[in-house]
């Protein structure tokens, strides 16, 4: 069997029978996709790639420069390829069996001080479509958590104005309700006022408005990759260090809420985890941070 047929059969398989996300989907395409490009420039069919033909795809993932976290991303894809081509008899043996995972190293998420927060909403220019659209995508972001495929996801319909709150569905559409704050909500009645509307009017008039709440200039839903580069230009002018991204927000709304006594329950009801130890890890944030504070002002520390 041909790898390209192999991937495909694999994907369609993930997307029908397994239900995943297209996502998820989508990344396995990816990694598949690096992963049959190896295997096309060394002359490698199916039954060829042994363990250490894999070991050596890997190797070349690091010698691009991927960290391992990514490396070993890319290794659970193979992995499942090979797991779906021994159920379907294509393979009688799985070369990544007893294939260890690179060691990830943890690291804790960063986040965004309060004043860092504050300097990022006051970069939109608000006399501008585009300004009032990119404010209403951060108020919302910060305000809600939401991860970035969820925010350009949102349609007009899933945010409940007057009861001050949002439908999402996230991961292995599973949806859930999120509370939205005033300021942000105030944001997306302005932005769907003045903004959307223009934004809409550069929309071919022979298709219907687009259902999606965030629009680009085309009037058409905004991308995941544009929602990144905005997010990114604003942040730089903020004079933010690190580049900013949705997901960093994303940590701000957790530390932040912890912060001020939100429970850790209700933080993971809001992010949308399944296990709360995924949402442990904001705990370990804020003892990290008692620790810089403690040691910058106790006098013996």
């Amino acid at each position: 069997m041909q790898m390209e047929a192999l991937i495909s059969a694999f994907l369609t398989y993930t997307k029908v029978e397994k239900g995943l996300a297209a996502n998820t989907v989508a990344a396995y395409k990816r990694d598949l996709g690096k992963f049959a490009a190896f295997a096309e420039k060394r002359g490698l069919a199916v039954e060829e790639l042994t363990r250490d033909r894999v070991v050596d795809f890997l190797s070349e993932l690091y010698r691009q420069g991927l960290d391992s976290r990514s490396v070993a991303r890319h290794l659970v894809s193979v992995r499942n390829l090979f797991r779906f081509a021994l159920s379907e008899e294509v393979l009688t043996s799985d070369p990544t069996l007893n294939l260890e995972s690179p060691k990830v190293r943890k690291s804790l998420p960063t986040y965004l001080r309060m004043e860092e927060v504050e300097r990022l909403l006051s970069q939109p220019d608000p006399s501008t479509r585009n300004g009032l659209r990119d404010r209403a995508i951060i108020e919302l972001l910060y305000s809600t958590g939401l991860r970035v495929s969820e925010l350009a996801d949102l349609k007009v319909a899933d945010v409940d104005r007057r009861m001050g709150c949002l439908r999402c569905v996230g991961k292995g559409d599973k949806e859930r309700l999120v509370p939205v704050g005033r300021k942000a909500l105030a944001a997306v009645q302005e932005y769907l006022e003045k903004s959307r509307p223009q934004l809409q009017g550069g929309q071919d008039s022979a298709k219907a408005p687009s259902p999606y709440l965030f629009v680009n200039r085309s009037g058409n839903r905004i991308s995941r990759i544009s929602i990144w580069r905005l997010l990114s230009e604003h942040g730089r002018r903020a004079g933010i260090r690190a580049r900013l991204s949705p997901h960093k927000l994303r940590h701000s709304f957790a530390t932040h809420l912890l912060e001020r006594g939100a429970d850790l329950r209700s933080v993971q009801l809001m992010l949308g985890h399944a296990d709360i130890s995924t949402t442990q890890i904001y705990t370990h944030v804020m003892e990290e941070r008692l620790k810089q504070i403690y040691k910058a002002h106790h006098p013996r520390a």
